[in-house]
């Protein structure tokens, strides 16, 4: 049984990744310290981040900038045969489609890390038969996964994740597909995993997980309703609207002139991923469905086109998306970065006028 005094910090974490010509950064700068024997819950709707947070928690990916200690190991700095023998040894990973193979039993299933670890074959069977024991399913160690509930094949995947006594736990959305019944039970399971020191991190979108949590850490935080009213916005040349993961929650309409959405690509450099024109609509859209912001590399304020002189003042109106009064707000932008009004340089000056007037009735997601 272990008895882990091992801490968790993670130091000014960022992962991005490249998709669709663009660089999303779910997770940016992230600075987290667990003290061991801590239940750690990383809360979030999907796509927030919380999955590729585990990742490089339990080692299967490497991040963009940032470290990640456990104890007095740079799990960043390994490679080789220290990741592969951190994997084994220092963390469990309890993953959210249990992943359990079929065609083998549930002590068979729990085997197989000990198999892998060296461990002879009734050495392993005795081991694993008494984490299933422990996760209360002796009686069902020769059942195939297809012959188990959902909340019976959670308990193995944990059991399995548990075989080699790691001091470390993650598990991702370890409750996505439990009913009620089964809920409880894998509740209580993982709060009692942290009795001996050890270290549990869990992704999770269900409140329901909260009372247990030592720690709650929220990929996407709630933000406050704005109590602003729809107003007119003075826009100038190469001003900035606003950014990807702002605060917002407006919808805008052009109705005289255009607006550039720029967007990093892949090698950082901003380019215009569309430019809305008079009768077209752009904004926050993720209020309207609960979603997190996409979080992009901050993008350069320098326009690729040349540089311009001053610009005539628009007039704009905003509308505000409704909202679930009991639902978190967490806002997106579908790719895009920058929104400033566009306009040419040559040897004359040539100018369009951007106006937004109310959001339409009829909505579809950009792009």
């Amino acid at each position: 049984m272990v008895t882990a005094t091992a801490e968790l910090h993670v130091e000014d974490l960022t992962i991005e990744y490249s998709s669709g010509g663009s660089t999303v950064r779910p997770v940016d700068r992230l600075s987290v310290h667990a003290p061991a024997g801590a239940l750690v819950l990383l809360l979030g709707p999907s796509g927030c981040g919380k999955t590729s947070l585990l990742s490089c928690l339990a080692g299967i990916l490497r991040p963009t900038a940032g470290r990640v200690r456990f104890g007095d190991i740079d799990v960043t700095a390994l490679d080789g045969g220290g990741l592969t023998a951190y994997r084994r040894h220092q963390v469990g990973i309890v993953f959210q489609a249990f992943n359990l193979v079929a065609s083998l039993t549930a002590i068979e299933n729990v085997m197989v890390p000990l198999r892998a670890a060296g461990y002879r074959t009734r050495q392993a069977r005795v081991r694993a038969q008494q984490l299933l024991d422990d996760v209360e399913l002796g009686d069902r160690s020769h059942h195939r996964p297809g012959q188990l509930s959902g909340g019976q094949q959670q308990r193995v995947a944990i059991a399995r994740a548990l075989a080699l006594d790691p001091p470390m736990v993650v598990a991702d959305e370890p409750t996505a597909h439990l009913d009620q019944a089964n809920l409880e039970g894998v509740l209580r399971l993982l709060r009692r995993l942290t009795t001996d020191g050890r270290i549990v991190v869990v992704s999770t979108h269900d409140d329901r997980l909260l009372p247990l949590a030592d720690q709650t850490v929220e990929l996407a935080p709630r933000r406050p309703v704005p109590d602003t009213a729809p107003a007119p916005i003075e826009l100038v040349d190469r001003q900035v609207l606003f950014r990807i993961g702002d605060p917002s929650d407006w919808v805008y309409t052009v109705t005289q002139g255009a607006i550039d959405i720029i967007v990093p690509g892949a090698d950082g450099a901003p380019h215009v991923a569309r430019t809305v024109t008079a009768g077209q609509w752009f904004g926050e859209m993720g209020p309207l469905f609960h979603l997190p912001p996409l979080s992009h590399r901050p993008s350069q304020r320098t326009h690729p086109r040349r540089s311009l002189h001053r610009q005539h003042l628009p007039t704009t109106t905003r509308h505000r998306i409704p909202r679930h009064p009991h639902r978190p707000t967490n806002h997106t932008t579908a790719r895009a970065m920058t929104v400033r009004p566009s306009a040419w340089s040559s040897k004359g000056v040539r100018y369009r006028r951007s106006r937004v007037s109310a959001a339409p009735r009829s909505m579809s997601v950009y792009p």
